[in-house]
């Protein structure tokens, strides 16, 4: 199968869906296969997880969809707003690490993305002081990012990824490195936002507890090459909070999400 990226807009009974890899694979020069056949949809306003072990290809899917490395054979479509501003091309991309310059401000990292795109200065510095204020940085825009807690490194990427006001937010495992508490607060605070902006946000993540309290589908992938193992709906009443997290419900789907992931650290595949 040869690969290619196309516009979903342009195919007539896919125009809710944000992104769709038929038969996606990936192998790298050194000869790994990182991904093997793998198909996935995601429409759009949809928030999912993508949960695997180390290595099974869940950043390399991200990266692919971002055009950020190409895939080795398969169809890749995303949705692209006509309207959406550049740079980007209608997706933000979150990383492990906050990747800010250090000799700089907040505001000034969060304005990179249109400083580069050529964004007159006074638009730009209104848009990225709004993207800092949506994550609750706005009294912080002119410190300097060792000023900043890991928390708050984060929420300062996360504005630099909105910026540039993107249809679709791919997050690979952002809130990795952080204790528990600013975890939990991160969490409420991203679905907050998702709820009011309406992104399709696509979220990488090794924890079966994080996956399953953020997500509307928790998507398990098999180790190298990954492959989806099980596509799994959470169905509860928005919006989430505390009261779910300590609910019945909630360890009845980390049962169930953990069980779908079990095989893919023995080593075993129920395809």
């Amino acid at each position: 199968m040869s690969s290619g990226k196309t516009s979903l807009a342009a195919d007539a009974g896919l125009t809710h869906l944000a992104v769709s890899l038929r038969g996606v694979t990936k192998t790298y020069d050194n000869g790994v296969l990182a991904l093997g056949a793998l198909d996935l949809t995601v429409r759009k306003g949809e928030f999912i997880s993508l949960l695997g072990p180390s290595g099974c290809g869940k950043s390399t899917a991200l990266r692919i969809i971002a055009e950020l490395t190409a895939p080795s054979s398969g169809t890749v479509r995303v949705a692209r707003h006509e309207g959406a501003r550049q740079p980007g091309h209608g997706i933000g991309f979150v990383f492990q690490e906050p990747t800010l310059m250090p000799w700089t401000s907040v505001r000034e990292n969060v304005r990179l993305p249109l400083k580069l795109a050529g964004i007159p200065k006074a638009e730009a510095r209104a848009r990225s002081d709004e993207a800092l204020a949506s994550v609750g940085l706005a009294d912080f825009a002119d410190a300097f990012p060792r000023e900043l807690s890991g928390g708050m490194k984060m929420r300062a990427s996360l504005a630099r990824a909105l910026v540039t006001e993107p249809d679709i937010l791919l997050m690979d495992e952002p809130f990795a490195a952080l204790d528990e508490i600013t975890r939990f607060r991160l969490n409420n605070d991203l679905l907050a936002l998702w709820r009011s902006l309406g992104k399709t946000v696509i979220f990488v993540t090794h924890s079966v507890f994080e996956s399953v309290y953020l997500s509307q589908r928790v998507v398990v992938m098999t180790a190298r090459p990954g492959r989806i193992q099980a596509d799994i709906r959470i169905e509860t009443v928005e919006p989430r909070g505390e009261a779910f997290r300590t609910s019945a419900a909630y360890s009845d789907y980390c049962r169930k999400v953990s069980a779908a992931l079990a095989p893919s650290y023995s080593g075993q595949s129920t395809l």
